[in-house]
């Protein structure tokens, strides 16, 4: 488990104080990489001030633009999430989360996201993860600030590389590096294109067809021959289309 692989990555935050209580729980807990996409005011004194001792982990924060900046380079992602979703992912608890991230920490860059103060992550935004982490609340007053979240979150990190009881470790066993967010999102865009091109998929009614395939592909977790493998399908599959096509 490798704490230094973990970034935790924040979602167009409206109050800079948020980011600083944000950096103050990361720090606690050993974890020191923050990605803020798109903060809506940033860099800030409010965040300095939150930060308290934990002005270093604001220094080094890399901001981005999009989402998918922040975790181009990332072979394992989660999101967090509160709501029930019209198409379920894999959804854990921090506990099982943390055991899952601590795994694929080992071997490469790992995101968790959070979202908004007000609604949290978008549909879209959360199709870009492998896995939805959930913090079970109480019923009668499920809201936590974003501070505390991330700070559950990190905790439960902690506690596994304290304990050094992580399970079982699929990699050991693979031959291939796990492939990246960004890799995955060009496969999508070559599968989207090969199943119009093949009248599979009719772009004026979808029927969340993609959603349906993406939560598929972050299910298994493919590494890069096998996306490669996959590519080359999608890229046969549209030459011999394009001969049929021909007069």
């Amino acid at each position: 488990m490798k704490l230094d692989n973990i970034r935790i990555v924040l979602v167009h935050t409206s109050h800079p104080g948020n980011i600083g209580g944000v950096a103050r729980a990361m720090k606690n807990m050993g974890i020191g990489k923050l990605y803020l996409v798109a903060p809506r005011q940033y860099p800030d004194e409010q965040a300095n001030w939150r930060a308290a001792s934990a002005g270093d982990v604001l220094d080094r924060a890399v901001v981005t633009q999009t989402l998918e900046e922040a975790i181009a380079d990332c072979q394992f992602v989660v999101g967090t999430s509160a709501r029930g979703r019209r198409i379920p992912w894999p959804l854990l608890d921090p506990r099982e989360c943390a055991q899952r991230m601590g795994v694929a920490s080992g071997h490469g860059e790992v995101a968790v996201i959070f979202g908004r103060e007000d609604r949290g992550l978008t549909n879209d935004e959360l199709k870009l993860c492998n896995l939805h982490l959930n913090i079970p609340t109480d019923d009668a007053y499920s809201s936590l600030n974003l501070a505390m979240a991330v700070q559950i979150v990190c905790y439960e990190l902690r506690m596994l590389m304290v304990s050094s009881e992580l399970p079982a470790d699929e990699h050991q066993q693979w031959d291939t590096p796990f492939s990246s967010s960004e890799n995955m999102e060009r496969f999508y865009v070559h599968l989207e294109e090969t199943l119009v091109d093949i009248e599979f998929l009719d772009p004026a009614a979808p029927r969340q067809l993609m959603s349906r395939l993406r939560r598929l592909y972050s299910r298994v977790r493919l590494d890069e021959m096998e996306l490669n493998i996959l590519r080359g399908i999608l890229t046969q599959t549209r030459k011999w289309v394009a001969k049929a096509r021909k007069p």
